[in-house]
């Protein structure tokens, strides 16, 4: 009986995040490349360096929840520090807490990077009047931002996994009943 509620509870959990990641990605593709269409060069591409930097940051936020200590949380808990046992359900709950951070928002940051980098390309060829296709290249700077800036984020995530996990539940406890 337990192996079935088991599984029922995992295809729930699967049917949940990907219900959530088509309206999330949705959402955002629509608002940010309508948005990005009616801008200049300059303001699209900060839009494009921040949909990448909070790409890194639930990337860190994914593993500094999935490395950090429970134990270090009930202390807190204890001295009643604001946050704490939002913190202990965060780390409880951390392989769906990294799905939701890495695989949910990271993914789609990283696909609506890819669409802005378009838009950006086409906006730069049609200003310039550019002969070759800038889009490779921008893509090609993208996936190295993105990729590069997750690799230095786990290791900011192990180093400081208990500074994070804290200043996250402290933010999701203002939300919380």
């Amino acid at each position: 009986m337990s192996e079935k509620k088991n599984k029922d509870s995992r295809v729930k959990w699967l049917v949940t995040v990907f219900i959530t990641t088509f309206i999330l990605s949705l959402f955002f593709n629509y608002i940010s490349t309508g948005a990005i269409s009616n801008l200049d060069v300059i303001p699209a591409i900060i839009i494009l360096v921040a949909v990448i930097l909070l790409g890194i940051l639930f990337d860190i936020i994914g593993v500094a929840v999935t490395v950090a200590d429970e134990k270090e949380f009930h202390a807190m808990a204890t001295k009643k520090i604001k946050g704490s046992k939002c913190a202990i359900k965060l780390i409880r709950n951390s392989a769906k807490v990294a799905s939701i951070c890495a695989d949910v928002i990271g993914d789609i940051a990283g696909v609506l990077s890819g669409a802005i980098s378009a838009i950006i390309a086409l906006k730069i060829s049609n200003v310039y009047t550019l002969d070759f296709n800038i889009q490779f290249l921008l893509s090609a700077v993208v996936a190295s931002l993105t990729v590069g800036g997750k690799a230095i984020g786990k290791g900011i995530a192990q180093k400081y996994t208990t500074k994070i996990v804290a200043a996250v539940s402290k933010i999701l406890s203002i939300f919380s009943r």
